[in-house]
Order: C-alpha cells, then sequence, then structure tokens
C-alpha cells in the first residue's frame, strides 16, 4: 500500500492556516454519473427504479437543463467540472487531440483499438499522468487545489481530473499492481484521500477495481465512499460513478434505466455506511450530476478515409514531412489540425467544406482573424446552410447572459433571435460553447459535430453503432441532470445551467 499522502510545501502552509477549518460540521458529496441523460433519468423515476434519487430530488433542487461544453465528452467535461472553466481556459480540447509540441496524438481511451494506435504506455501515461500535470492548465486551480488550501479534507474516487496537493506514490502490494508498476512508476498530486483504480490509493480498505475495469468501478467507488464516511475521514468527496457511461455505450441510451437503478443503489449504500439518508444528509450536502448524456448511434464516419488524399498523420507512426493533416476523432465530435499549420484562411474554409460534404458531418466550425487588425470571429457552417460568424459582444445576449455580435446564416445553429435575445433549443449555449473550444489553444483548425445517428470513427477505426454516444454540440448529446440537496446555499433558478458552474456550489458550500 501507498504512504500516507504528504502535503506540499504550499500545501501544508495553507492547510496550516485552516487549521480550524469550520465546514467540517456538515461537508459534500458530489456525485457524477457519467452520461447521466435527463429522459432516461425521467423515466427511471416513473418507473420507481432511483429511489434514492427520487428521495433527493424531493427534498432539493432538480433541472435537465445543465449544458456540457464542446465537445461534449468525458475529459473535456471532467476538466470544466472540476475547475469550473470551459476548455479555452482549462486546456484540455477533446477525447482524442494533437500535440503539435509533440508531433504526436493524445489519446485518453476512446477504444482499446484506439490506445493500440497511439500505444498503450503512451495512452495510460497521457491520462494517468500528464492530463493533471501538464495538459490541464497550471493557471487554473481544481476543487481539490482550493479545498486543500483552505484545510478541508479532500477525497476523489477514480476520476479523471484530480489534482490536488497531497503526493501519492503508486502502489506495489499485490499482483495487480505489482503488473501495472513498469507503466505506473511516478507519484501524483491528489487530494488528501485518492484512490485511483486499484493503482493509488491513500490507506488500505478491502476495496478493487480490476486496475478499473468498466463494469467493476462503480463498485469500487461506493466501496471506497462507504468506508471513508463510516469513519468520516472527509469534508469533501468527489463520488464518480462512470458505468452508467460504459452501458449506455454498449446499449444504448435506453440502457441507462437498468445502469441508474444500480448507481441508484451504490448511492443508498453509501448513505447506509453514513447512518442512512437522514443520517447522511445531517452530515453532508449530496450534488448529484452528469457529464454529458448520450444518444443513438445507427451509422459511422470514416474521416481518415474521407480525407485520405489529404495524407493524414497516422497515429502511432512516427512523421514522414508530408502529411498535410492529422484528424482526431472524439465519438461524435472530431477535429482537424492542418499541417504544419497555421492555416490559411482558404484551407480552413476548404476543410470545412470537405468535411460537410460527408453524409452524417452536421456542422463545422473554425476560427477567422479577417483582415490583419479585425477581431477574430468564430464561422460556423451547417451542412444546409451557409456561414454564420459570431464573436462576443453586446447586440445579442444569450441563456446564459453572454452578449454577441451575429452575422449570417442563422439556420447554421437554428438560432432564435428576438427582443436582443439568442436561442438555439437544439445546440444549447451554442455561441458560448463553441466560441471557448475554438479558443482553447490546443484544439483542431477545424472542428466538427455530427447529425443526430451518426459518429465518426476512433483513430483505432472503432464506434457504437447499435448503441450510444455523444460529443456533438446537440441538445440530446449535451444536456444533464444536475440535483442538490442541503448546499450552504440553495442553488438559484437559471435559464441555463452549465457543468462548470458546480464548482462554485462545491466552495461557496465550504465558503471558499
Amino acid at each position: 500500500m501507498s504512504a500516507a499522502p504528504r502535503p506540499t510545501a504550499r500545501g501544508r502552509s495553507r492547510a496550516a492556516a485552516g487549521a480550524g477549518f469550520k465546514a467540517r460540521a456538515r461537508g459534500l458529496v458530489l456525485c457524477v454519473i457519467d452520461a447521466l441523460a435527463p429522459g432516461p433519468l425521467n423515466e427511471a423515476l416513473a418507473l420507481g427504479v432511483t429511489p434514492t434519487l427520487a428521495q433527493v430530488i424531493e427534498r432539493g433542487f432538480h433541472t435537465n437543463a445543465c449544458v456540457a461544453p464542446f465537445p461534449s465528452v468525458t475529459p473535456v467535461c471532467a476538466a470544466s467540472i472540476a475547475t469550473g472553466h470551459s476548455p479555452a481556459q482549462h486546456g484540455v480540447p477533446a477525447m482524442c487531440w494533437f500535440d503539435r509540441d509533440r508531433d504526436s496524438y493524445v489519446e485518453y481511451g476512446s477504444s482499446l483499438s484506439a490506445a493500440r494506435r497511439v500505444g498503450i504506455t503512451r495512452q495510460l501515461t497521457d491520462t494517468v499522468y500528464n492530463l493533471n500535470r501538464s495538459h490541464l492548465s497550471p493557471a487554473i486551480e481544481t476543487i481539490f487545489e482550493r479545498l486543500d488550501d483552505a484545510g478541508a479534507r479532500t477525497a476523489c474516487t477514480t476520476y479523471l481530473i484530480f489534482r490536488g496537493r497531497h503526493r501519492h506514490e503508486p502502489r506495489r502490494d499485490d499482483l495487480l499492481t505489482k503488473l501495472a508498476a513498469p507503466l505506473m512508476r511516478h507519484a501524483v498530486l491528489g487530494p488528501r484521500e485518492l484512490f485511483y483504480a486499484d493503482i493509488f490509493a491513500s490507506r488500505p480498505l478491502p476495496c478493487s477495481s480490476l486496475l478499473g475495469m468498466p463494469g467493476v468501478r462503480d463498485r469500487h467507488a461506493a466501496c471506497v465512499a462507504e468506508h471513508l464516511l463510516a469513519e468520516e475521514l472527509c469534508d469533501f468527496l468527489l463520488l464518480s460513478l462512470p458505468d452508467n457511461d460504459w452501458h449506455s455505450h454498449r446499449g444504448g441510451p435506453q440502457a441507462q434505466i437498468r445502469s441508474l437503478a444500480a448507481a441508484d443503489a451504490r448511492l443508498a449504500a453509501v448513505m447506509a455506511a453514513a447512518g442512512g439518508i437522514e443520517r447522511f444528509l445531517e452530515r453532508y450536502a449530496l450534488i448529484v450530476m452528469g457529464d454529458h448524456a448520450q444518444t443513438e448511434v445507427l451509422r459511422t464516419i470514416d474521416l481518415f478515409k474521407a480525407f485520405a488524399s489529404h495524407r493524414p498523420r497516422r497515429p502511432g507512426r512516427p512523421g514522414e514531412g508530408r502529411e498535410r493533416l492529422a484528424i482526431c476523432p472524439s465519438q461524435r465530435a472530431a477535429m482537424l489540425y492542418a499541417l504544419p499549420g497555421p492555416p490559411a484562411a482558404s484551407t480552413l474554409r476548404s476543410l470545412a467544406a470537405r468535411a460537410l460534404a460527408l453524409e452524417g458531418v452536421e456542422l463545422a466550425c473554425h476560427l477567422d482573424a479577417g483582415d490583419s487588425g479585425d477581431e477574430p470571429e468564430a464561422v460556423i457552417v451547417g451542412a444546409r446552410s451557409g456561414p454564420l460568424r459570431i464573436r462576443p459582444g453586446a447586440r445579442w445576449v444569450d441563456a446564459r447572459g453572454a452578449g454577441w455580435e451575429i452575422a449570417g446564416d442563422r439556420r447554421a445553429l437554428a438560432l432564435e433571435l428576438s427582443g436582443g435575445r439568442v436561442r438555439s433549443p437544439q445546440h444549447p449555449d451554442a455561441l458560448g460553447r463553441i466560441w471557448a473550444a475554438l479558443e482553447c489553444e490546443r484544439a483542431g483548425d477545424v472542428l466538427l459535430s455530427a447529425a443526430p445517428g451518426y459518429e465518426f470513427l476512433d483513430i483505432g477505426g472503432q464506434a457504437h453503432p447499435g448503441g450510444g454516444s455523444h460529443g456533438s454540440l446537440r441538445a440530446e448529446d449535451s444536456l444533464t441532470a444536475l440535483i442538490a440537496c442541503g448546499l450552504r446555499r440553495r442553488p438559484q433558478e437559471r435559464e441555463q445551467w452549465a457543468v462548470s458552474d458546480v464548482a462554485e456550489l462545491v466552495c461557496a458550500h465550504f465558503g471558499v
């Protein structure tokens, strides 16, 4: 088992200042159910198979209008949840992206085939280490870092973003962790209590995830949470229940009825370990949320085949200097990087037009700096529309209160303009999400969003036809549920919530 976590020098000084942490009388559990989709949740509630969530909703706040960033894929969403920022600030652009500095693909685990293409060692190093250490911007703080600095006792089960102030060494005490030792050799900085698969564990607990095996991860997370809460070892716990996403990918969104029932049972077991729901809610506030949703997939799009004439850079192979394009599919979103870059405006228009000619590509987005000295604009083109141009301004105000200048073909996003307000029910918070995605320094030159029923084949040639997926700008991929009970300040009604809003709910609860 790893040694007890050691705070960094900064963490020690801040923790000492917060030794009398006032919120310890009432903690907070943030439960993230991956791919929690409003439709299946409503059906599960109506069927009575999620009684724990029903009780929490009855006592607290509930909205089904909480929007994910774009692309609506787990690494981007997890970074927004854990930091309270958009991709433009936190720097995580997609599930798969091209690192121009390293001249290679980054892939966080779309499929085993995709991991093999980039190399298993490289994929694990990027996901476990580099995602938190270098891909996530060091200029912003996670909720774990903010609460660690305030003296809170933080904890996290397996979650992509876990950066905190405490040092954790990898485990080496059983057969599984010894097998992983050649790949997982380095310490990480995380919350005070970190349980990441079986690789990192801040204290010995009888909980195993079989190194993060899908279908076992929720059981491991609940086991850890039961022990932490029964012994009152944390003030803040991020409880990640990711298996709902796995079941939905395999069986489609309707498979969530059963997997949400299972997640509800896990949450009930965690509450039981704290003395039952009444005792739990006396000791802890609770936030339950998704990171994105999922929608049905019927057909696939092969971007490598479609752009073969551009000599695309092949994952896992050294560059030859002749490639003109890097292709990065992220389920129902994708990014195109012109090589070597930066591309001319005509190149961006050509790539967007080529992509939109493909069956199943609904939108193509890119930045346009215009003539020298002009402010940059985002250009959005639909498969059946002309270009729409947007930039921050004051003319039109969206559902989150941001202002925009808008020109061109509003059909691209089915925009509704009236009384100085702009709305896009098909693509919620479309303007802000597109702008933040394009402003991310690691984003591709052209961003693509798939039409309903379509998914891009990943770099290993895999997708989920017959199942479900997510990533696009559309509402069915992007809107998830947010449930809160017992917070120091009850959430106020908003026209449009975002998953990035939750970090401030957490910190405000603790007075941070």
